[in-house]
């Protein structure tokens, strides 16, 4: 047994390694409503909008523009009622091998490069990796994530406003609010298969055990970061595919940034990348590899860095 687990500690330990940060010279720019080519800023400059939003999309020419149309429907209407308030969306396109990033580019040409840019990366990298990308990428005071999907209703971005205020009372700036679904549990049990609801209560029980405690639902894709805590927790940040959001809140309790849990409305919506059973075993393994990682020292904690 003993044997076993050291053999376990020796296979995390050298197969760590760090997110990806650097980039294609393609990904390096975005291109305006008219085709020309501008550099992307670095979410170490200061902000330059009040917020980001970051979209993470492959293969989403189907799902992608009813939830854009309300995410700028919403985003258009709040600075007609309120000037002062800025923002950019920035999709991320993760090497899809559909339309996914000719469809965001229409709503550049509709709305201008100034509030949608799309960022084309030449390769997959996974969903961690695309809001990786596009963090580091921004320049909103606030970064919120938002799944391309739609599940969550977008103005319930409010909410999870009001809950990162709440909890943002330190001169650092440093604070997450994510979405939470966990209000929902009892009527998704009921709706789902029993193989599907034991995997979800193990997935649970893995991010108690070895990674977070206190919140939740660290899965939801609704998440609103300080840009001082985006740029605290992405710069260490390890792990590119599904488990991302585990590794980074487990990131924000180890530097002790204050994090919020807000009831969100969500809802299922067809056409999931998930492959339950195989996904599900994938963020299993990163759940335990986090956690020996960080205690081999293979892992370590970063400094924030500018990267090319």
């Amino acid at each position: 047994t003993f044997k076993s687990i050291l053999k376990v500690l020796v296979v995390a330990h050298l197969t760590a390694g760090m997110a990806n940060l650097s980039r294609h010279e393609k990904e390096k720019s975005f291109l305006t409503a008219t085709g020309e080519k501008r550099p992307f800023p670095s979410l170490h400059d200061p902000h330059s909008r009040e917020l980001s939003v970051v979209i993470p999309a492959y293969n989403e020419e189907l799902r992608m523009p009813v939830m854009l149309d309300e995410a700028m429907e919403y985003l258009e209407t709040r600075q007609k009622k309120t000037p002062s308030f800025t923002y950019e969306v920035i999709v991320v396109d993760d090497g899809s091998r559909d339309r996914t990033t000719e469809i965001a580019l229409e709503y550049t040409k509709k709305y201008s490069a100034d509030k949608v840019r799309v960022l084309t990366l030449v390769k997959n990298r996974g969903k961690g990796g695309a809001v990786l990308m596009g963090t580091l990428s921004s320049r909103g005071k606030l970064i919120l994530m938002a799944d391309a999907d739609g599940a969550t209703k977008f103005s319930d971005i409010e909410k999870v406003e009001a809950g990162l205020k709440d909890v943002n009372s330190g001169p650092e700036n440093m604070a997450i609010a994510c979405g939470s679904r966990a209000h929902l549990e009892k009527e998704s049990v009921a709706q789902r298969s029993v193989l599907r609801t034991f995997l979800m209560y193990g997935f649970h029980f893995l991010v108690w055990f070895f990674c977070v405690r206190g919140i939740r639902d660290t899965q939801c894709g609704f998440k609103l970061f300080t840009r001082e805590a985006a740029l605290k927790t992405f710069s260490s940040l390890h792990i590119e595919r599904w488990a991302f959001d585990v590794e980074l809140l487990y990131i924000a309790q180890c530097f002790k940034i204050p994090i919020a849990e807000v009831a969100v409305t969500w809802n299922e919506i067809e056409g999931s990348k998930l492959v339950p059973f195989w996904s599900w075993l994938q963020m299993g393994r990163d759940l335990i590899f986090i956690r020996l990682r960080y205690f081999t020292g293979a892992w370590k904690l970063q400094s924030p860095q500018k990267t090319d």
